[in-house]
């Protein structure tokens, strides 16, 4: 079964929003000290991941539009597999670098 890209879009959309709230106004610090921001950002990112890879398998010609495709998926693999090797710098890093851009990609194919 082919998955909707229109779902998709709005599945990856809500996770990187719900980042975006949760994290309005922290910092790394507040991030490093916070267990309960982390699983939800550990969470969102592992959505954004899932709904990427299954666009990716099920309508290449869109996920080709998104930048570093290959690296979103790849974290949603270490987040589910590999969670005693994340760094909490490299997820940060995420947050406040490279979701703003996929957001951006994700818009402009929604």
């Amino acid at each position: 079964m082919r998955h909707d890209p229109a779902k998709l879009h709005e599945d990856i959309l809500r996770s990187i929003e719900e980042i975006e709230t949760f994290c309005q106004g922290k910092t790394f610090d507040d991030f490093q000290e916070d267990r309960a921001l982390q699983l939800i950002i550990e969470r969102e990112l592992e959505i954004i991941g899932e709904a990427l890879a299954r666009l990716r398998r099920d309508h290449p010609d869109l996920a080709e539009e998104i930048r570093d495709i290959h690296k979103v998926v790849g974290l949603r693999n270490v987040l589910a597999h590999g969670y005693d090797v994340l760094e909490h710098e490299i997820l940060w890093d995420i947050v406040e670098n490279k979701l703003p851009i996929l957001k951006a990609d994700i818009l402009k194919l929604t």
